[in-house]
C-alpha cells in the first residue's frame, strides 16, 4: 500500500500494547478508547510526568534528610551503668524531643531551662544553673530536675588543660563518668566524650582511647551529631530559630532510644558556652585591634 504522508503511517501501524513497558498504561483509567496517535502521545506524557515528579520527590527527600539531619540509631550499649537518672534519662520506645531555652536574665550567663516536646508535649524536663562565683573550683554547671530539684549531672569545667574540657559527674552517687574535651587536631570543630578508667593519655588524642562519644558537625550554624564507638548517630541537636543572639540561643535536641538524655542534654549546654566565650573573645579582640588603629 502507498501512504500519503509519514503521519498517515504511523496512524495505521496496529496498535502495540505498550502496557509491558510503561506499567502504568495497566491502569483502569488509561484512555483505551482513544485513537492509536493519541494514546502514543499520552504514553509519552505520562512518563515525562512520572520521571518529573519522581526527581521532585528526591529532591525534596533530600532536601528533608539535610534539615533534619542524619537518621538516629538506638543507643544498644550505653557505656556506664547505672545513667545519670534511673527514671528519666533513657527511654526506650521512641525518640525524644528536647527544646532547650538560655534564660535571657541570669546572674551567671550559663542558665538553661529544658522542656521534652516528644509528642507535642510541653513538659519542663530539667534547669541547667551555672556557678555564682567563677572562681577555680567554682567554674561549673548543674543539671537539676525540675520536678524534684535533684541534682543530677555536674559539668566542672578543668582549669588547667591543652583544650576546653569539662569533667561530668553523675550527682547521684558522686561518681565521675568521664570527661569532654575539644578536640586539638582535626579539620573541623570536634569534641569527644572519654569514659572514665578506660585508658590512655596525651593531649593529641593519638595515645587515648576511642572516645565513647564524638560530637561533629556545623558547630558555626550550631547543628550537630552524637556518633557512639561504632559510629552511629544517638543525638542530635541544632539552633532553633533563624534570630539568635549569644546570650540567648535556643536548640532542639532529639536522643534516640536507649541513649542518655541527660548527657546529651548537658554536653550541649556546654558546647554552647564554650562557643559563646570563644564569640566573647573574638568581639574583645577585634575592638581592641579598632582602638589600637
Amino acid at each position: 500500500a502507498t501512504y500519503g504522508s509519514t503521519a498517515e503511517a504511523f496512524s495505521s501501524i496496529p496498535f502495540i500494547d505498550t502496557r509491558a513497558v510503561v506499567p502504568s498504561l495497566s491502569s483502569p483509567s488509561w484512555p483505551f478508547h482513544l485513537p492509536t496517535k493519541q494514546r502514543r502521545a499520552a504514553a509519552v506524557s505520562e512518563s515525562l510526568s512520572n520521571k518529573s515528579h519522581t526527581r521532585l520527590y528526591n529532591l525534596l527527600d533530600a532536601m528533608g534528610e539535610m534539615l533534619r539531619g542524619p537518621k538516629l540509631d538506638r543507643e544498644e550499649n550505653l557505656p556506664y551503668h547505672p545513667p545519670f537518672c534511673e527514671e528519666s534519662s533513657i527511654c526506650e520506645d521512641k525518640v525524644r524531643t528536647f527544646a532547650i531555652k538560655e534564660r535571657p536574665i541570669s546572674f551567671t550567663g550559663e542558665d538553661f531551662d529544658i522542656v521534652e516536646i516528644t509528642d507535642n508535649q510541653n513538659t519542663d524536663f530539667v534547669r541547667v544553673r551555672g556557678a555564682m562565683l567563677h572562681l577555680p573550683g567554682k567554674d561549673k554547671m548543674r543539671v537539676k530536675s525540675s520536678t524534684t530539684g535533684q541534682s543530677l549531672v555536674t559539668m566542672d569545667r578543668v582549669l588547667i588543660a591543652a583544650t576546653p574540657s569539662y569533667d561530668l559527674y553523675r550527682d547521684v552517687d558522686g561518681t565521675k563518668i568521664g570527661w569532654m574535651e575539644k578536640k586539638l587536631i582535626s579539620f573541623m570543630d570536634t569534641f569527644d566524650i572519654y569514659m572514665e578508667g578506660k585508658g590512655g593519655f596525651g593531649v593529641t588524642g593519638l595515645f587515648k582511647p576511642t572516645p565513647a562519644y564524638r560530637i561533629e558537625g556545623d558547630f558555626f550554624d550550631r547543628n550537630f551529631c552524637f556518633r557512639n564507638e561504632q559510629g552511629k548517630v544517638v543525638a542530635r541537636a541544632n539552633m532553633d530559630g533563624w534570630i539568635q543572639f549569644d546570650g540567648m540561643n535556643h536548640y532542639q535536641v532529639q536522643v534516640a532510644e536507649g541513649m542518655d538524655a541527660h548527657l546529651v542534654l548537658a554536653c550541649v549546654c556546654c558546647i554552647d558556652e564554650e562557643f559563646d566565650e570563644e564569640h566573647k573573645k573574638r568581639k574583645e579582640e577585634r575592638k581592641r585591634k579598632e582602638e589600637e588603629d
